[in-house]
């Protein structure tokens, strides 16, 4: 079992910077893939960024691709999500989750992931 906690949501102003950050706890955190997806007001759930379990694969979405940038510490059991130049669309609640690493590959469809953290609201002000 994995317990995420996400944090450093927040307000900011557009081309601003955020970082968030995923904890884990409950297992062999270096084990799991990880990866962000976000859900913006009345659209579906979408994949963001996702990381291996060793931190070697990376994986991010076209729309930020050069302005997020996913990383991890296994050492701290976390995954952090730095995001520049932030715009209004990427106004949403962003959400780690997590499964078991398979020879590296990360998925990128929701139902692909067992272990969710509660959330985090980021907005954009244009």
């Amino acid at each position: 079992q994995v317990q995420l906690v996400e944090s450093g949501g927040g307000l900011v102003q557009a081309g601003g910077s955020l970082r968030l950050s995923c904890t884990a706890s409950g297992r062999t955190f270096g084990t799991c893939a990880v990866v962000w997806f976000r859900q913006a007001s009345e659209k579906e759930r979408e994949f963001v960024a996702g990381i291996s379990g060793s931190g070697t694969n990376t994986f991010h979405v076209d729309s930020v691709k050069g302005r997020f940038t996913i990383s991890r510490d296994n050492a701290k059991n976390t995954v952090y999500l730095q995001m520049n130049t932030l715009k209004f669309e990427d106004t949403a609640v962003y959400y780690c989750a997590a499964r078991e690493e398979w020879y590296g590959r990360i998925y990128t469809k929701s139902n692909e992931y067992v272990y969710w953290g509660q959330g985090t609201q980021v907005t954009v002000s244009s």
